[in-house]
């Protein structure tokens, strides 16, 4: 029954992905702008109707000339439909994730500009170095900063770069922009507030720390759950660090352990001015709907916006779904005439944009074989992009391909477990051990985290072997000594690849939190370019090399044993961690 009822809701989520395929060679005037439900319902509904139709007749050699000149002619309305499917079935290589810029925009940027890092020091000085060098802006979304020495030493180098642009005559205008979660970046006497308030007593103008408070904690819950509990309920999740054009995609924050000997994932974009541009709008947008730090450690939101937990909440998450889909939209709308340009110029052998390009940069700017698709995820405000981009990924993923995917926190929601049982593909899922996690060793309540999420992962690999699943599913577990663990993401590898073509970086885990409580922001990169395909391989398995493969005898290890009160809390609690 178990397994009956994965399949049918595997066979519902291939409905969305129908559609889905089907809109991305419609023209985009017709999609839906910031409803994207519509593309859910719509996917049931030609799920239902296709439900009926031999699947073999999808690959059928059907003439492609009718269709494409809009004449079905003997062909028919289902035959046309089966063209354009088995169309996007033959299409090799990146092509057939263009269905993501339906949702997003899409940027085209060149593989060269792109470089995989791999440890916490690397991103550490690189973060100190893109400080330094910054003329215009510093953008900088994290979970919270950390007290810590090193911590100190980023918030000495934002001061420096600031003084440094306070002196210099005729440069541009350094500004600096700070979002941090309103409730962790509190926590403590010493906390994010207090490390940041001499830079905003010093540079009023130039500095702005926004705090976002998520506006589920409200009336009495708000009153009533202390603190380091009352971050359960909602968070500001998106770990975002740009410098002018340079963007720094990962899933660390700025804290010491993530400097060091917390393994986390890091991709840094170079000379990608939209791309900065984006996530700089996404930034201000989220910002402006958030409490902003005072120079005496008070907090205000900006004139006229609703407050987040005194206010309505349906106008206050109105009001910020408007905000963050314009910064959508428009980015959308920018990308989408700069590829008809494009186009136009290609077919018509004009070379304007490569000149535009090589004026402003002084040389050739190179074709884009890469593309990066910034997926958002904020539940609280409606808005489901990143569940529904990965959601139709996990589903199209085809027999023999292989998906590597990994979280330091294992506790996927129940659509994606589905679609991992019930679908083809291969998975390789790499989580943390108990000793890495990050929880591991903590006072309190908090210290069964760790064997909460062994008992997931235990109850998550029954499943896979009682629905024989063991060759296609396998759980593997990070274990390194004095470290712990925090990547997240994943690399898709096509049938018959020995390198990925796509590859998922950012802020979620997968689990319930980032679906459903937190704001979160990832970025699907896609690319043609093999040596980039290496390094995003190289960095697989490097995370891999450090983990060993989970068997029914990982469960009877003595540091595997779950108390009773432990498994019985777990189904409770576990939507909240």
């Amino acid at each position: 029954m178990a397994a009956r009822k994965r399949k049918a809701r595997a066979m519902a989520a291939g409905g969305v992905v129908l559609w889905r395929r089907l809109s991305a060679w419609l023209p985009p005037a017709w999609l839906p702008r910031g409803r994207l439900g519509l593309s859910a319902l719509l996917g049931r509904l030609s799920d239902r109707l296709s439900r009926g139709r031999d699947r073999r007749a999808r690959r059928n050699n059907f003439s492609p000339a009718g269709n494409e000149a809009g004449h079905e002619g003997s062909v028919g309305r289902g035959q046309a439909d089966a063209c354009v499917i088995q169309k996007w079935l033959i299409t090799e290589g990146a092509h057939r994730f263009q269905w993501i810029r339906n949702l997003v925009p899409e940027f085209g940027i060149s593989s060269s500009h792109v470089k995989v890092l791999s440890s916490p020091a690397e991103f550490y000085e690189l973060l100190k170095v893109q400080i330094k060098a910054a003329k215009q802006r510093v953008v900088m979304a994290s979970l919270y900063l950390g007290t810590g020495l090193l911590e100190q030493e980023l918030v000495d180098c934002l001061e420096e770069t600031l003084e440094k642009s306070l002196e210099a005559k005729g440069s541009p205008d350094l500004r600096v922009s700070i979002l941090l979660d309103y409730t962790r970046g509190s926590r403590g006497r010493k906390n994010s507030r207090t490390m940041l308030i001499p830079l905003l007593q010093r540079f009023p103008e130039k500095v702005r720390v926004s705090l976002f408070h998520t506006p589920n904690l409200r009336g009495l819950l708000r009153l009533l759950i202390p603190e380091r509990f009352n971050e359960t309920i909602g968070l500001q999740h998106i770990k975002v660090y740009l410098f002018d054009d340079n963007v720094i995609l990962s899933g660390a924050n700025l804290s010491d352990l993530y400097f060091t000997n917390r393994q986390d994932r890091y991709v840094l974009l170079q000379d990608s001015p939209e791309i900065a541009d984006f996530f700089t709008e996404l930034v201000d947008a989220i910002g402006d709907v958030s409490l902003q730090l005072q120079r005496d450690n008070t907090v205000q939101m900006m004139e006229g916006m609703v407050h987040p937990y005194r206010g309505d909440k349906v106008a206050y998450c109105e009001i910020a779904n408007r905000r963050v889909m314009e910064v959508i939209n428009s980015a959308r709308t920018r990308q989408e005439l700069l590829h008809a340009k494009t186009f136009h110029s290609s077919h018509s052998g004009s070379s304007l944009l490569s000149q535009q390009g090589s004026q402003a940069s002084g040389g050739l700017k190179p074709e884009p074989d890469t593309w990066i698709y910034p997926l958002i995820q904020m539940k609280p405000f409606g808005i489901q992009i990143d569940e529904m981009v990965t959601e139709t990924l996990l589903t199209e993923a085809e027999r023999d391909a292989r998906i590597y995917l990994t979280t330091g926190y294992f506790n996927l929601t129940q659509a994606y477990m589905d679609l991992i049982l019930g679908t083809r593909a291969e998975y390789r899922i790499l989580l943390a051990s108990p000793e890495v996690n990050g929880f591991f060793g903590a006072k309190g309540v908090a210290g069964a985290i760790p064997a909460a999420y062994v008992y997931i992962e235990h109850q998550f690999f029954s499943e896979v072997c009682y629905l024989q699943q063991q060759e296609r599913v396998q759980l593997q577990e990070y274990s390194r000594a004095g470290w712990t663990f925090h990547a997240k993401g994943l690399w898709l590898y096509l049938a018959g690849s020995d390198l990925p073509c796509l590859t998922l970086i950012g802020s979620p885990n997968f689990g319930y939190r980032s679906v459903h409580r937190d704001l979160e922001a990832q970025a699907a990169i896609v690319t043609e370019n093999k040596a980039l395909q290496q390094q995003l391989h190289q960095e697989q398995e490097q995370l891999y090399l450090c983990s060993g493969v989970v068997s029914k005898s990982t469960f009877e290890q003595p540091n595997r044993y779950v108390k009773l009160w432990v498994k019985l809390l777990t189904p409770l609690i576990k939507n909240f961690f």
